[in-house]
């Protein structure tokens, strides 16, 4: 693979961001409730999700990757998830 690290391939990704719809809403009251912060956590690769101190989750969306993962397995309710609109988001670069 070129000899280049997973982070370094990663680097040579874009983001375009967009600052007026972000892309992943937590309902923190459900994610409080049924432990979500682990599960998301522990599932992004990309290290969205941080778990605070006060139990709350917060999100760097605009370093997400688009992968889905944790939207798969958060618990019902607990996030909200859409790709970002057209033209947004990340923008993957092979090599």
């Amino acid at each position: 693979m070129n000899g280049l690290t997973v982070v370094e391939r990663l680097a040579r990704n874009r983001y375009t961001t967009d600052q007026d719809f972000p892309h992943i809403h937590v309902n923190q009251d459900v994610a409080l409730a049924t432990g979500a912060a682990a599960i998301l956590v522990s599932v992004c690769s990309a290290r969205v999700y941080r778990q605070e101190d006060d139990g709350s989750i917060s999100v760097a969306w605009a370093a997400c990757l688009e992968c889905g993962a944790c939207l798969a397995v958060a618990p019902p309710g607990s996030l909200e998830w859409h790709y970002p609109r057209g033209g947004r988001g990340v923008q993957f670069r092979e090599g």
